[in-house]
């Protein structure tokens, strides 16, 4: 609800939560919240009169898809992991294609609606070896030294954080440079413990904005398993250890990360051991440049850089 009008775009909200999987008093208020919010969405597609509906499987997209397509207005789906999520199991037999990001999803959609196009991310992090130097400048690194990179999105990772933060000695006798985004949520209390300059070598920052930077001057990732993250990691071919997060619909993300481990694309590490072993694998890999050319190979074959493109011409085969 920021970042769409920041980006010049109207917005328009719905009084619309996820579905609990367990008995919650939240859940009892959900099919007046579903009702309420297909009404609205009835009158919003009544007086913006779309050519085609686009459903990117969060729940708010769920009334707006359905009253569109009650509508007769053309849809479209987007899957971006590779579980798909209950909002696009519903949606699916109404819509006329399906894109999605990883192979089989067949066990959960119409075979014949399926369009294999991968996630749209970011295009500045190709041809990362070009800004490599530009990279190391920019971070004030040895370019004879590795580089780590710890990514835990805009409000960070509680494990993450504290793999790291157990590991900094480490990291520090291993003469490795870090980039540790840690998340605006945990920034001030690590700086607290830590101060805002943990070593010579740590560079601690809330948030990344130069990340085409921060990826190009990594040897190794440390992230979620998020959709959107494993696709930039695939474009970026980057040698990944992913901690998928516990606190996601349906595991998705650890069966995200397993389907990179299963073609010896990434390294996985369990959210639970990453306080004890995230360091110590992360420092493993770093150190086996073998491994790392064999990882960043594999998940570069994952890379969908037209995906973007790919996914608007597939909405404008279904308004025409």
């Amino acid at each position: 609800m920021q970042k769409v009008p920041e980006a010049g775009y109207p917005i328009e909200g719905l009084r619309i939560s996820g579905l609990q999987r367990k008995l919650t008093l939240e859940n009892l208020s959900f099919p007046l919240k579903l009702i309420a919010s297909i009404r609205k969405a009835g009158a919003i597609v009544k007086r913006f009169q779309p050519d085609a509906v686009v459903g990117v499987g969060g729940y708010a997209s769920g009334p707006l898809v359905y009253a569109a397509t009650r509508k007769g207005v053309p849809g479209l789906l987007q899957e971006q992991n590779s579980y798909a999520g209950l909002t696009n199991k519903w949606l699916a037999k109404r819509v006329k294609k399906i894109c999605v990001a990883y192979p089989g999803l067949e066990k959960y959609f119409p075979a014949q609606k399926l369009v294999f196009t991968g996630n749209p991310v970011r295009s500045d992090i190709q041809n990362l070896e070009k800004k490599k130097a530009e990279a190391l400048q920019f971070y004030g690194f040895k370019p004879d030294k590795k580089v780590l990179l710890v990514i835990g999105g805009s409000l960070g990772a509680r494990t993450l954080n504290e793999g790291i933060k157990g590991g900094l000695q480490a990291l520090e006798q291993a003469g490795i440079q870090l980039i540790w985004q840690t998340g605006k949520f945990y920034y001030d209390k690590l700086v607290q413990e830590l101060g805002e300059k943990p070593g010579e070598n740590i560079r601690m920052q809330p948030f990344i904005k130069e990340m085409q930077l921060a990826y190009a001057a990594a040897d190794v990732v440390v992230s979620r398993a998020g959709a959107l993250s494993i696709s930039e990691l695939c474009l970026a071919a980057k040698p990944a250890v992913l901690v998928p997060s516990p606190n996601v619909a349906e595991d998705h993300q650890t069966k995200n990360a397993m389907t990179l481990v299963g073609v010896e694309a990434a390294v996985l590490v369990k959210d639970t051991e990453a306080p004890v072993k995230l360091v110590t694998e992360a420092l493993a890999l770093l150190k086996d440049e073998a491994k790392q050319e064999k990882l960043s190979r594999n998940i570069s074959k994952l890379a969908r850089p037209d995906a973007a493109r790919q996914i608007a011409e597939e909405i404008l085969k279904i308004i025409s």
